[in-house]
C-alpha cells in the first residue's frame, strides 16, 4: 500500500516518487533546477538533528535541502 507524504516528514532510509511540488517563484524554480521533478525517485539519506538540512539521493547524486524546501515536495511512499 502506498500513500502520499511530505518529504520533510520522511525518515532516513525511506524512499518515494515525487507526485507534486508546491511553491512559487525562486523556491519552486530552485527545486526544479536541482532535478526534482514529478516522477523522480529519491531516498532520504540523512536528516540533521534539528531537521535542517535534509540530505537526499536522486539520480545518482546527493543533495541537501532546507526544511522549508522539503515541505513543498510531496512523495508517494511505499509502506
Amino acid at each position: 500500500m502506498s500513500n502520499i507524504k511530505i518529504l520533510r516528514d520522511l525518515k532516513p532510509g525511506q524512499m518515494g516518487k515525487v507526485t507534486k511540488i508546491l511553491g512559487t517563484g525562486s523556491t519552486h524554480s530552485r527545486i526544479l533546477s536541482m532535478g526534482i521533478i514529478k516522477g523522480t525517485e529519491l531516498k532520504v539519506e540523512r536528516v540533521a538533528p534539528l531537521g535542517d538540512p535534509i540530505e537526499v539521493k536522486l539520480k545518482g547524486y546527493h543533495l541537501s535541502l532546507r526544511k522549508g524546501e522539503a515541505a513543498n515536495i510531496y512523495l508517494e511512499v511505499e509502506e
